[in-house]
Formats: C-alpha cells, sequence, structure tokens
C-alpha cells in the first residue's frame, strides 16, 4: 500500500462495495455508508483525477441511493449495467421472460425460513446468511431459475448468496474503464472481497496494477496483496487524502 499512498495521483482506482468499501449487513437492504466515507471518496476521486469507479454486483439504482447524492462510475450487475464518469448509461434491455423467472423464483423462495428474495431488476438473488442450512435448496432453485432463463443468463456464487443475472464479468467492466479518460495511462488499484472479484485482480494484474483481497479468511486468490476488512480499506482511503 506504500506505493499508492506515496502515488496517489497515478493511479486508477476501483472499489467493489458490500464487504470492501462497507461492511456487510445481515440483509441486502441493511447496508449502511459509514459517516464521512461520501466525502473521503469524493475526495480522492479529485487527487485521481476522476480515475475512480465502483464495480459491484448490486444495481446502479441501489448504489446510487446508497451514496447519495454524488453518482460515481460505475459497473452495476457485474458489469452487465454500466454508466461512465460523464453520465452516460448503459443497461440491460427489458427482458419479458426474465420477468417471469423472477417472479417464480420469489415464489418457490417466499416458504423458506431465512432465505432473503433480492430483485435487482436485471438481475435476481436469493441471500441465506440467515438460514445456512438452505443452501443445497437454494442452489437447485437457482439451477431451475438459470434453465429457464436461458443461456443469457448465468449463475454467479457469493459470500451466502447466489445471483442469476445477464452473463458479464467484473474482469472485463475493468478493462472497459482502463481504455477510457480519465483511466486510460494510468496504474490500477483494485479492491475486492468474494470470489466474483477474482476475474478484477487477474485483470489488473495483467495491466501491471495491484489487487488487494478484502479480509482474513484462508483461501485461494489472485489478489497480489490483502487487507483486513473495510475498515482498513475506509482508512486508507482517508490515508490518501490528507
Amino acid at each position: 500500500m506504500n506505493e499508492f499512498l506515496a502515488h496517489t495521483r497515478d493511479w486508477a482506482v476501483f472499489f467493489d462495495v458490500d464487504g470492501t468499501l462497507i461492511d456487510i449487513a445481515a440483509t441486502p437492504d441493511g447496508v449502511v455508508v459509514p459517516n464521512l466515507l461520501l466525502d473521503d471518496l469524493l475526495k480522492l476521486e479529485r487527487i485521481v483525477g476522476g480515475a475512480l469507479a465502483l464495480i459491484t454486483g448490486r444495481g446502479i439504482d441501489f448504489v446510487d441511493r446508497l451514496f447519495a447524492p454524488h453518482r460515481f462510475a460505475i459497473a452495476g450487475l457485474h458489469g452487465a449495467e454500466w454508466r461512465e464518469r460523464d453520465g452516460h448509461t448503459m443497461r440491460p434491455p427489458a427482458d419479458p421472460q426474465f420477468s417471469k423467472v423472477k417472479a417464480m423464483l420469489q415464489h418457490w423462495a417466499s416458504p423458506l425460513p431465512g432465505v432473503g428474495f433480492e430483485d435487482k431488476g436485471a438481475a435476481v438473488a436469493l441471500h441465506y446468511r440467515q438460514s445456512p442450512a438452505a443452501a443445497d435448496t437454494v442452489a437447485t432453485l437457482m439451477d431451475r431459475a438459470q434453465a429457464m432463463a436461458g443461456s443469457a443468463y448465468g449463475l454467479q456464487t457469493g459470500k451466502m448468496v447466489i445471483e442469476l443475472r445477464p452473463r458479464a464479468d467484473k474482469g472485463e467492466a475493468v478493462a472497459r474503464f482502463m481504455q477510457r479518460q480519465p483511466f486510460k495511462g494510468r496504474c490500477p488499484i483494485v479492491f475486492g472481497d468474494d470470489v466474483t472479484d477474482e476475474s478484477m485482480f487477474e485483470a489488473v494484474n495483467d495491466l501491471g496494477g495491484l489487487s488487494v483481497r478484502i479480509g482474513n479468511e484462508a483461501c485461494q486468490t489472485k489478489a497480489t496483496t490483502r487487507l483486513n476488512s473495510p475498515e482498513h480499506v475506509r482508512e486508507l482511503i482517508k490515508a490518501a487524502t490528507v
């Protein structure tokens, strides 16, 4: 991290949100942006000349509500949604069949104690953090939903969650940003905490940047370094802006 702190202005910075910038909550809607985080992110965004983006499994609209009133450059739904720094936004087209799949999945999940249904618009997730024993049942339901949705959609596992979403890749999202101003020509650094972030780590490693895995659990990762918690990420952001 010393290199990042010593030459902050030279970097392009990418953050996952849940489990990286903010602490994971018991329910998807329970997450909270800590006091001063938005101010510190805005300071960091200015320092790096605007070359800061959020790369998240959340939808853009949800993230905008979290960080209101500011709107960051963002790749939402793992890159299926996209907004550049100038505000230009791309979203997947409406899919009536997928809407039917979401309704069916909600019906299947509703009687399962501790299983949470999250409608992300162009994606959908079942969370079982409050019912770990439901993991196999959730996996079976999501397999059925994916078969109904078709080949344009894929399953993504995460921390006590399985998501059905348009096929997209966080690593490709980072690479796309790095081809555009103000990111182009900078050294990338990416922060993430989950298996969904491994493609980002790989993409940034290939570009000669720095990849940072958040969390101290033992696991295989392509990240080149670690920080223990979102709190440590927030402390690093503050240190980079003083």
